[in-house]
């Protein structure tokens, strides 16, 4: 195994590549695939007849610079947009929801758009049927309070 191993780097540049996107899917995070994008270099070079002290020096050097200047670009057109845009639970803070089985503060039912949510009241008891609006979440209840007279039409 270890003979066949140093005639043929390629297998662990490529077993190396393979693990560095699995870990990257994981995490998400931009810095294993720039480590991957290394392990190529490595096979690349590997395939083009260079000694293993040269293929890891391709690995080290595509790796740092990966990391060093396709990384932040990367991480900055990733997060291009609106630094206030809303996403997954904090959209529906504001939402208007319709009360579907009486709320107060220790819970009740409230439908957010398609959806049917726990609810609690921060003031009174709604009724149902009554127009309210999504102030906070909490895990998976929705904290409501009574639509103002004035948004409702």
């Amino acid at each position: 195994m270890s003979v066949w191993l140093v005639e043929n780097w390629w297998a662990l540049w490529l077993t190396l590549f393979l693990l560095f996107a699995v870990v990257e899917m994981l995490t998400l995070d931009l810095f294993f695939i720039m480590l991957g994008g290394g392990a190529l270099a490595g096979l690349v070079a590997d395939f083009a007849g260079a000694d293993l002290w040269l293929q890891i020096i391709a690995f080290c050097v595509v790796s740092l610079l990966m990391i060093g200047f396709v990384r932040p670009v990367a991480l900055k057109h990733l997060h291009k947009g609106p630094a206030d845009q809303r996403s997954n639970i904090e959209r529906l803070i504001g939402e208007s929801a319709l009360v579907m089985e009486a709320v107060s503060e220790t819970g009740g039912l409230v439908k957010i758009g398609g959806d049917v949510w726990s609810a609690r009241s921060e003031s009174g008891v709604l009724a149902p049927g009554q127009p309210a609006v999504v102030s906070a979440i909490e895990g998976a209840t929705a904290i409501v309070a009574p639509q103002p007279e004035s948004a409702i039409q």
